[in-house]
């Protein structure tokens, strides 16, 4: 939730230092989110190299990762911000620009995943119930 938060902070305070922001405002919701993995106990960010992408699709095997997504929503009108967090489970299961190196929807990952504990849109990075809850909230 922390970086969401974060990406938010930034993006508002970048959008604050244009003429138009208060004028625009009454109408714009910010979406942000992130996601990772956590794989026994470690969160698994993007991969920063092959070699370290095909280490973590190694280690999965035979395991179960856990894919957390957070997404916050701010009223730029009113400053008003909702958030939360969903998770899904992944039994079994390529790439450097995902969270953990993994890519459940991948033709080469997807034959081997047994079973998604939760949405698949949380483990594609975000959580389509959680965002409209927010954004309901947010309003």
């Amino acid at each position: 939730m922390a970086l969401a938060e974060a990406k938010a902070d930034a993006i508002v305070s970048r959008l604050k230092s244009t003429a138009q922001f208060e004028a625009e405002a009454h109408s714009t919701l910010l979406i942000t989110a992130d996601t990772v993995v956590v794989y026994e106990g470690i969160i698994r960010e993007k991969p920063s190299s092959k070699e370290e992408a095909r280490e973590f699709i190694k280690g999965y095997s035979g395991g179960q990762a856990e894919v957390v997504g957070s997404v916050l929503v701010t009223n730029l009108k009113t400053g008003k911000r909702k958030g939360g967090w969903d998770r899904a489970e992944i039994n079994e299961g390529f790439t450097l620009n995902v969270a953990g190196g993994l890519m459940l929807e991948h033709p080469m990952t997807l034959p081997f995943v047994e079973a998604v504990v939760g949405t698949t849109d949380t483990v594609m990075g975000l959580p389509k119930a959680l965002t409209e809850k927010c954004i309901l909230e947010a309003l």
